[in-house]
């Protein structure tokens, strides 16, 4: 992979992402850059997730390109992506996490699907539960965690292989302020600490970050950058 061998960990260039017949988002150009925080702000249904998806490969585009860490998404194989995610880190609104398993086994969830050793493990385990101040509920299960624990086990997931690249949709939409602002200040660190690009798709920038960092908006089917 050639995620370090360019300067962009994004790149889009008339870009065009559709549903059936239906042109979501339409000849988009714009880049990312490796360690920036940037934030994608839109309507309801203006295409936010829909472009996210572009950028995992869920959905391929209609016309145009984007490269993801240096690989052109339109012509990917299935190798290649599922390369690709392994350096990825996403983070969901309805956070995932599976209930039978406990704290500890999600938050590793990667290392295990990638046939990382049992020692590996254990020690990223204890690595990531103190970095997202849940260490005391190694052994709990998800659904004795409030909405904002449960939220930062999956960013402790999404950190779980130290990716280049951090994929949030709409990470604090079910939480309250306090947990809102916990998540936000784990991803913050997470891109100054890790030197890790972070792209938060949400529906409202928090305060504390209004002009710090990048911030796209999708209308009328366009990527702009607001200055």
């Amino acid at each position: 992979m050639s995620t370090m061998s360019t300067n962009f960990v994004i790149n889009a260039s008339n870009l065009t992402l559709s549903y059936s017949d239906e042109d979501i988002i339409k000849d988009a150009s714009f880049s990312v850059k490796k360690g920036e925080f940037v934030f994608i702000t839109g309507p309801s249904g203006s295409g936010k997730s829909t472009l996210l998806k572009s950028f995992y490969g869920q959905l391929k585009p209609k016309s145009g390109t984007v490269v993801v860490g240096g690989l052109d998404m339109s012509d990917i194989t299935e190798g290649k992506l599922q390369e690709l995610r392994t350096h990825l880190g996403i983070i969901f609104q309805d956070y995932k996490l599976i209930n039978e398993w406990t704290v500890k086994k999600n938050a590793v969830l990667p290392l295990m699907i990638a046939g990382y050793s049992v020692d590996v493990q254990n020690t990223q385990a204890e690595r990531l539960l103190k970095h997202v101040r849940l260490s005391e509920y190694k052994d709990r299960y998800p659904l004795e965690l409030s909405g904002g624990e449960q939220q930062r086990v999956g960013v402790a997931r999404a950190l779980a292989k130290n990716p280049f690249l951090i994929l949030a949709d709409e990470p604090t939409g079910n939480l309250d302020e306090y947990s809102s602002n916990v998540i936000w200040e784990l991803m913050e660190n997470a891109c100054q600490q890790l030197e890790a690009t972070v792209l938060v798709v949400t529906h409202k920038i928090p305060s504390m970050f209004s002009h710090r960092y990048r911030h796209f908006i999708i209308e009328h089917k366009g990527v702009y950058e607001v200055h």
